[in-house]
């Protein structure tokens, strides 16, 4: 079988092992490898690496990543995304247009951020998503992220269209956490 690059269009609801496991079976292959990871809940491409072409994945997780995602105001979860139990409701405080645009150039550039509980960050070898999951709660260390370009597509009275091109290792739903709690909600 050939190596290559498969650049797949990612559905909602699969992760982005559960995807990497379905290419496996079907190009019967063993060494394969996706670049990067997508939530369940979110789509969109997922390059995955096949055979040889596994040596250059590194290269390609390293790029930048553009992200298309919507942010619900007024309203908490656990895991930071529609999945997630409500933990906290708020009132939207008004705010008009040029004040949020005034925000988002204050989240452009490079920053710190700490990766959430619910994710594939590995601890001691455990993902932090099976630890949240078991109620355990860990310290993180946040990491040096960039986001180069961060806007306003869609504003409603309670959502936000964004779309953001950032450095690897961007956590959406923590951006998307940062810019509420800014803007009071």
């Amino acid at each position: 079988m050939p190596s290559g690059i498969l650049l797949l269009d990612k559905p909602l609801g699969l992760s982005s092992n559960a995807v990497l496991q379905r290419v496996r079976t079907l190009f019967l292959r063993q060494k394969a490898g996706h670049v990067g990871s997508l939530d369940p809940l979110a789509t969109g491409m997922l390059p995955i690496c096949l055979g040889e072409a596994t040596k250059i994945a590194g290269q390609i997780l390293a790029g930048r990543k553009r992200y298309r995602f919507t942010v619900a105001l007024g309203v908490a979860t656990a895991t930071g995304d529609a999945e997630g139990a409500v933990t906290t409701r708020s009132p939207v405080p008004p705010f008009d247009r040029l004040a949020l645009e005034a925000l988002l150039t204050r989240f452009r550039g490079p920053q710190t951020q700490t990766p959430p509980m619910y994710s594939a960050v590995k601890r001691a070898g455990q993902p932090l998503y099976k630890l949240a999951r078991a109620g355990v709660t860990v310290a993180r260390a946040a990491r040096a992220i960039e986001l180069f370009e961060l806007t306003l597509l869609v504003l409603g009275p309670a959502t936000l269209e964004l779309e953001a091109l950032c450095s690897k290792g961007t956590y959406i739903r923590v951006l998307a956490e940062d810019l509420a709690g800014a803007l009071g909600t």
